[in-house]
């Protein structure tokens, strides 16, 4: 990857919330990033990476990234890490004893939370853990404010000796903006001092910096009392007034332009004497926060009266569509509706589906022929597998689950599932993240599990960032590549029960599946192709179908591949008098990248090479994955 001169200072740019994160962070003088990606916060570590005089990596998983920041911090340099809010419950063991040791160099959180999950399988609210932690919570309501309140996140971090977490949303981290950069800063590192009674945390070393750690709290609510990132943006209708935070304020100062709004740039600890004296203000004073009720629980417990969720939604974003018949109600004294949130706009039916020649669609196609199996999931690219027409996964539940979750079902079933098979699929990055520990519980406990573990090289969901599966870093530089025969071996998995795969060679992995699931204890079964949107994989001659030669079986479509389309359907009798459908088909050759994946279930042998060779370019950006 190569390296980008920023844009000069005081330039004005227009940038997403991700990549005004980064430009802060290089401007703030951070000398070390770390991150797992995950959406939507994976484009903060790729523009990152691309910028000079900084170190910065793809963790494993989230806890690394933030040991990795803490680490840095502790000799005294600026860091910063980034996640999704799912990835920092699995950072919080480190985030929770930092809260308790401080910090040296400044140290910033920036966690997206996916509010109105765009693409997580929960909806959280991360401010929660300012206050489980008793750390800062500064909060961006544009793509500006994401630059200037994370520039200032590592000012507050080092003035106080927090870390500090900057908490954006799906529409901040990629809704761009007009930004203006500042000077960039030169932090030295000061050094590490030891002190174990401040870094080594033991009980006897903890249980003293806890009153440190309430007093640093109490220190920082002062701040946010006067701190210039919580603005009041007065307003001549005082029937109703207004604190939010984030882009929620953005919406209601929108949708109620006339009204009061103190808009929370600095957020936890919230600075309750301002909302108090803005309560005496207005007639109703009522919180506009995404999503959970946190700041109006806050406010009710000291005594300032106001609405929230009794008027507005707990899920999803809160645009002036939902706020302002809400509002409406509430000054006409109607009672409030349970549901305010609009139709979805009516659009094609489109589900997700996996890309033309996954190496996925083989996998999925032959769990599906499967009979008596229950198969556990994880997240990526292969959680589509649940969907038409493979129908192919029964669980999906967090990052590395599906392993845990497989030797669970293994121990815990019954009669009523004595020979099902239980089969596991993860991927190679999720694998990594945290599915090796639950391999080692398997071999360990003697688990009846066979893993299907599908190395595509890559991290596919978020964009084809690179892992340790890849040989690859960050950069794009040569790195050590894991071998993943090697390590389940050592992970306890005798060597004959270990297989590598090709995915694309349908009756090789079926009968690897079917001989794996009929052997007692556990086994793994690697497939072994890259993803068809990374620079490693090669297309080959293209594929199409004879016309005169379909007889409409539709195996082929059972592969669920992208490229091939249903040109007409039908219906046939059977000299039984069975009724049996019938869809005939075409290959797309513009988007067939040769796999024969459709060719192998075709009975009629009605597909044959096209003679063209599709590059991909169109799938790719230019020089680096897609």
């Amino acid at each position: 990857m190569a390296v980008v001169q920023p844009a000069p200072a005081h330039s004005r740019q227009f940038l997403s919330g991700n990549e005004a994160v980064a430009r802060a962070a290089w401007d703030a003088g951070v000398r070390v990033a770390a991150a797992y990606p995950g959406t939507p916060s994976t484009e903060i570590l790729e523009v990152l990476a691309r910028f000079p005089d900084l170190y910065t990596e793809w963790s494993v998983n989230e806890k690394v990234s933030l040991e990795v920041a803490l680490g840095a911090s502790m000799v005294g340099a600026r860091a910063l890490c980034a996640m999704k809010h799912v990835g920092l419950n699995v950072a919080s063991d480190a985030l929770m004893t930092l809260a308790v040791t401080g910090v040296e160099g400044g140290l910033v959180i920036v966690v997206a939370d996916d509010v109105g999950m765009s693409s997580s399988q929960n909806e959280q609210d991360s401010r929660f853990w300012g206050r489980f932690a008793h750390l800062p919570v500064f909060e961006p309501a544009d793509s500006q404010e994401a630059y200037t309140l994370t520039r200032a996140a590592f000012a507050l971090s080092e003035q106080f000796r927090t870390a500090v977490i900057v908490r954006l949303t799906t529409r901040i981290c990629h809704v761009k903006g007009a930004v203006t950069a500042g000077e960039r800063e030169v932090i030295e590192p000061t050094g590490f001092e030891k002190d174990p009674p401040r870094w080594v945390m033991v009980p006897g070393h903890a249980k003293p910096r806890l009153p440190l750690m309430f007093d640093r709290e109490a220190a920082l609510r002062e701040a946010a009392e006067i701190s210039e990132f919580n603005v009041l943006e007065t307003g001549t209708d005082t029937r109703v007034g207004f604190v939010t935070s984030g882009p929620a304020g953005m919406h209601v100062l929108e949708a109620f332009p006339d009204a009061p709004v103190l808009r929370l740039g600095f957020s936890y600890p919230p600075p309750l004497e301002r909302i108090r004296a803005l309560a005496a203000q207005v007639d109703r004073l009522v919180v506009v926060e995404e999503t959970e009720p946190l700041l109006e629980t806050e406010l009710k417990a000291v005594g300032i009266d106001c609405h929230g969720k009794d008027i507005l939604p707990r899920l999803g974003e809160l645009p002036p569509s939902i706020l302002t018949p809400a509002i409406g109600r509430l000054l006409r004294g109607e009672a409030p509706i349970e549901v305010d949130r609009p139709a979805p706009q009516p659009v094609f039916p489109r589900p997700p589906t996996l890309c033309v020649a996954c190496p996925h669609l083989g996998v999925y196609y032959t769990l599906s022929q499967l009979r008596n199996v229950i198969i556990s999931g994880d997240i990526g690219c292969y959680t589509l597998g649940a969907g038409h027409p493979w129908n192919a996964l029964d669980t999906c539940i967090s990052m590395g689950a599906s392993m845990g979750m497989a030797l669970g079902m293994d121990k815990g079933r019954g009669a009523k599932d004595a020979n099902k098979k239980i089969v596991a699929v993860i991927g190679d990055s999720t694998f990594m993240h945290m599915g090796m520990q639950g391999l080692l519980d398997i071999t360990y406990n003697g688990g009846n599990v066979t893993i299907l573990l599908l190395d595509n090289r890559t991290v596919g969901m978020t964009g084809g960032q690179d892992n340790p599966a890849s040989g690859r870093d960050i950069h794009g530089m040569e790195a050590p590549r894991v071998d993943f025969v090697q390590l389940c071996e050592a992970l306890g998995v005798r060597s004959e029960r270990i297989r590598k795969v090709d995915p694309y060679e349908l009756p090789t992995l079926f009968k690897a599946l079917r001989e794996e699931t009929k052997i007692e204890g556990p086994s793994v079964i690697i497939t072994d192709r890259p993803c068809v949107l990374i620079g490693e994989y090669k297309p080959t001659l293209t594929y199409k179908v004879i016309d005169d030669s379909c007889t409409g079986c539709g195996n082929c479509l059972d592969v669920g591949c992208p490229a091939i389309h249903v040109t007409r359907r039908g219906q046939e009798t059977k000299p039984s008098g069975r009724v049996v459908d019938l869809s005939f088909v075409r290959i797309d050759t513009a988007a067939c990248t040769g796999c024969g994946l459709c060719v192998q279930p075709c009975a009629p042998e009605a597909i044959v090479h096209a003679q063209t060779v599709q590059p991909l370019s169109f799938m790719r950006q230019s020089g680096s994955p897609a």
